[in-house]
């Protein structure tokens, strides 16, 4: 099917910054700095001046840039991190990876976020942080989450994967916790060309640590000398090229993405779909595009049928993947109720105003045919 609306384009984007990054991959062959260097240099640099903190640690991913932050903040054996169970896995993955226990929370029913309510009701005598995950692009109430917090001395860590400049009162995802965690994974809003992540944060002595513990626990300036239990979570060089070149490009792909959100959220205001809520102090960045439906597999064979490709994110809520029922403690209502509901729309950069408009007809007719509406 010749006239197939995509769930993403990530060929368009490319497309933008080749000639870029091809003028960088031939810097680096000609000085043959693969990893580390400047081209990684400049990068933190220009991220963490883009997030508003003091200092930005290329990682090799954004589920290794939770697992070393929470590592160097001494978190690990016998300790809980509170988790939304609505997440993509590498959330809880990285806080047992770091030999801590998630502690799943529930969400608010109108974001499908992190609120203070969950938060608290996942509170335990073995708490010692909150993972806020700034779920497709969109930031939880971070003034209450952050008076919760201060009140049981819990610091706040960001995940940040999908939130690639979204902000709460004017401040950038990353700025607000303790620490902030990105991935960079190619699909991202800003992409790598592989795996690659960053921990933003404006404590000196944590972004030290956190340069330690990437690689292999070296002690600042040494090769030989190992001062922490590390890893090997380096950014590489052409990763950081690769990232430079889009970061150019990553005020005019969100604009796009914001604008084609609008036209979903006037299109769908009195049905059949619901899209989810956002916070009145929050500005997202809309990583994906998220309604809730009933009888959500018929209406999205019906959209495959009309050629309008969809995703779920996700169908089946943390808490209930095998490896981590272990770690459900209760029920957790309103993520396992979304989770049969919610369905992801297509929104990248360069889609266009017909294809919008193909999208928000074919889901009309969908749910008329499926007779499904959560108006």
């Amino acid at each position: 099917m010749s006239d197939i609306v995509p769930f993403t384009d990530l060929g368009a984007m490319t497309r933008e910054v080749r000639s870029t990054v091809g003028d960088a991959w031939r810097l680096l062959l000609d000085t043959s700095r693969f990893i580390g260097g400047d081209a990684v240099e400049d990068f933190e640099r220009e991220w963490a001046a883009y997030c508003g903190t003091s200092h930005a640690v290329g990682v090799g991913s954004g589920t290794d840039a939770i697992r070393i932050i929470l590592t160097a903040l001494g978190i690990g054996a016998g300790d809980e991190v509170i988790v939304p169970a609505n997440t993509f896995v590498a959330s809880a993955e990285a806080v047992v990876l770091a030999g801590a226990t998630p502690r799943f929370a529930d969400v608010d029913p109108r974001t499908l976020l992190l609120s203070e309510e969950t938060m608290e009701a996942a509170i335990t005598g073995r708490t010692r942080a909150v993972l806020a995950v700034h779920l497709y692009g969109q930031m939880p109430d971070m003034d209450a989450l952050g008076r919760a917090a201060a009140k049981a001395g819990l610091p706040i860590i960001e995940d940040a994967a999908q939130a690639h400049g979204a902000s709460w009162r004017n401040q950038r995802a990353g700025a607000l916790g303790r620490a902030g965690c990105f991935s960079f994974y190619p699909g991202k809003n800003l992409g790598a060309f592989g795996d690659a992540g960053a921990i933003a944060t404006s404590d000196s002595d944590l972004a030290a640590r956190i340069r330690c513990i990437r690689d292999h626990g070296r002690a600042p300036g040494s090769h030989h000398r190992h001062e922490l239990i590390g890893m090997n979570s380096r950014l590489d060089a052409l990763q950081a090229a690769v990232l430079t070149a889009k970061l150019a490009r990553l005020a005019d792909w969100t604009t796009a993405r914001r604008r084609i959100a609008a036209r979903y959220r006037a299109a769908f205001a009195d049905g059949p779909v619901q899209l989810l809520d956002e916070q009145p102090s929050a500005r997202g960045v809309h990583h994906l595009a998220v309604v809730r439906v009933r009888r959500r597999e018929s209406v999205r064979e019906h959209l495959t049928q009309m050629g309008i490709q969809t995703g779920i994110h996700y169908p089946t809520p943390c808490h209930m993947q095998a490896p981590y029922r272990r770690y459900a403690a209760q029920p957790l209502p309103v993520v396992e109720q979304a989770a049969v509901e919610v369905l992801s729309l297509p929104i990248f950069p360069h889609m266009t105003d017909a294809q919008v408009d193909r999208v928000c007809e074919a889901v009309h007719l969908a749910c008329r045919t499926s007779k499904s509406c959560l108006a």
